[in-house]
């Protein structure tokens, strides 16, 4: 009887044992600041090329999940631990707030509304607001946009800008994607598209568009790409702001703007300070 008691003990701790092992064996994001868990989830953006773009076979490419790439690399992530999640502009707040990723780096422009919701870590780089045109167009200056099709995303201050301060008469045109505004402006549904120059870039040096549009080369904002992370994570934002510093110093930084950015001729801005937004 003692026997079959000791050995029926020994078969629930067993079975405790398998039990917590398997409740602790899950994917999961990290829930801490620390890194270093099963796998982390970091908001991209999926239809920018040249930034966070989402290829035919899956796999991602771009400035952004490079350096998103980096920075968990130093947060204790290799890139099969990574998990890429499509935010879109309109909401990104919404999903640090919930929970849904860790980090978001995507074309994130740093401004004094936002840092009412989210915290940031950065700049990683500066950006200037421009347009993209047809390349017969004859729009050379912001005012010129007044009377005609100006297009941007949902959830972009890029528009509304320009309708506030330089063109009052642009007709606003909004989509959910920038993929959707370059359609728009191949088809001439609307004159110009709208953000920042080196989301545009990008675009442009796409095969499918190569020779068909050009940039303006206006300089109409300075935009100051930050790592937006949950309000209140100053253990995060302080660790992802050395990983920047080191990209920048081991010359990781540089080697990816060459690499994303070159093909398409983009000027771009020497890697920014950390905590120094260029108004």
């Amino acid at each position: 009887m003692k026997l079959r008691k000791a050995a029926a003990a020994s078969a629930a701790v067993l079975a405790l044992a398998v039990t917590a092992t398997a409740c602790g064996s899950g994917d999961k994001n990290d829930s801490g600041s620390s890194g270093g868990g099963s796998k982390i989830k970091i908001g991209i953006k999926y239809d920018q090329p040249g930034l966070g773009l989402q290829r035919p076979d899956g796999s991602f490419a771009g400035f952004d999940v490079d350096v998103a790439t980096y920075v968990a690399g130093q947060l204790g992530y290799k890139p099969g631990q990574i998990e890429f999640v499509q935010t879109k502009s309109a909401d990104r707040e919404n999903a640090l707030a919930r929970g849904d990723v860790k980090f978001i780096a995507a074309t994130y422009s740093i401004t004094d509304e936002r840092k009412q919701k989210v915290d940031f870590a950065g700049p990683y780089l500066l950006a200037h607001q421009d347009l993209l045109l047809k390349n017969d167009s004859k729009i050379a200056k912001g005012t010129d946009l007044n009377g005609k099709k100006l297009c941007s995303v949902t959830g972009s201050t890029s528009a509304q800008n320009i309708h506030d301060t330089i063109a009052p008469k642009a007709s606003l045109k909004e989509y959910s994607g920038y993929s959707e505004c370059i359609a728009a402006l191949q088809s001439g549904a609307v004159d110009a598209v709208t953000t920042d120059d080196s989301i545009l870039a990008g675009f442009a040096a796409q095969d499918k568009y190569k020779g068909q549009f050009k940039l303006a080369g206006l300089k109409l904002s300075n935009e100051n790409y930050g790592i937006g992370i949950k309000k209140g994570d100053a253990a995060l934002e302080k660790k992802i702001n050395t990983a920047l510093e080191k990209m920048v110093s081991d010359g990781s930084w540089q080697k990816a703007v060459e690499k994303n950015f070159g093909p398409a001729h983009y000027k771009y801005e020497q890697a920014p300070k950390i905590g120094v937004i260029v108004k």
